[in-house]
């Protein structure tokens, strides 16, 4: 466990958002399975990790957040404690030079949701979730899919100061890769989320973030690539 120094500024209030978050997949049935301390304790300190510049706990709290907003704004999901679950879960094992990150933390969700007492059905639609952000290309009626891949994506949304330091972040995580060699790749993502047909998927996420996401990607692209967008 993190000690106490190095604690997030918010490891309290991420503590108490996991424990109500797997009372909520549990249904409200705090016996049905051990407490579930222990398991988010290990989540954070995987966030925590120090190789990571912008998959780190700060990501995970904007992530949450995130969904607060939709669910506020009226974008609810099908099963919101699984959509919770999924971002905690999502970026949990990431190694910038591997391409099985997010599968990796599907299986990870797969065996500590089972030892935590979460329905069979909840925890594979968790695992899918997870594995969703490989494309963040939800199906039309996918409301799970929608609430958890427009809250990972907000970022991009970002004012332009915000989205200068994502970013940087980002290039600091891959600092093995030879910049030209980043650039590419780089690129590529930034083209792949840019030709999918609609960026955001749920009605407040395309009214209010699609617009700057694009206008951030496109001038980001633009720099990096010697052809442009």
């Amino acid at each position: 466990m993190a000690a106490e120094s190095t604690r997030h500024p918010a490891h309290a209030e991420l503590t108490k958002r996991w424990a109500d978050t797997v009372l909520a997949a549990r249904d409200g049935d705090e016996g049905a399975g051990p407490a579930p301390g222990p398991y988010g304790a290990n989540l954070l300190d995987r966030w925590a990790e120090p190789r990571r510049r912008y998959h780190t706990t700060d990501h995970l709290l904007a992530v949450l957040g995130h969904i607060d907003v939709l669910e506020a704004h009226g974008e609810r999901a099908g099963d919101p404690a699984a959509v919770r679950l999924a971002a905690w879960f999502h970026d949990a094992v990431y190694l910038p030079d591997r391409s099985e990150n997010e599968e990796r933390s599907a299986r990870l969700a797969e065996r500590a949701l089972a030892e935590l007492g979460v329905a069979p059905d909840r925890t594979a639609e968790v695992a899918r979730l997870v594995r969703l952000t490989v494309s963040h290309d939800p199906a039309g009626d996918d409301t799970d899919g929608a609430v958890l891949c427009d809250a990972d994506l907000a970022v991009l949304a970002s004012p332009p100061a915000a989205y200068a330091a994502y970013t940087a972040a980002v290039r600091e995580e891959y600092a093995f890769v030879p910049d030209d060699a980043f650039r590419a790749g780089r690129a590529a993502v930034l083209r792949q989320l840019l030709g999918l047909p609609r960026l955001f998927r749920t009605s407040y996420g395309e009214r209010v973030w699609a617009a700057p996401a694009r206008r951030n990607m496109e001038g980001e692209l633009a720099g990096i690539s010697p052809s442009g967008v």
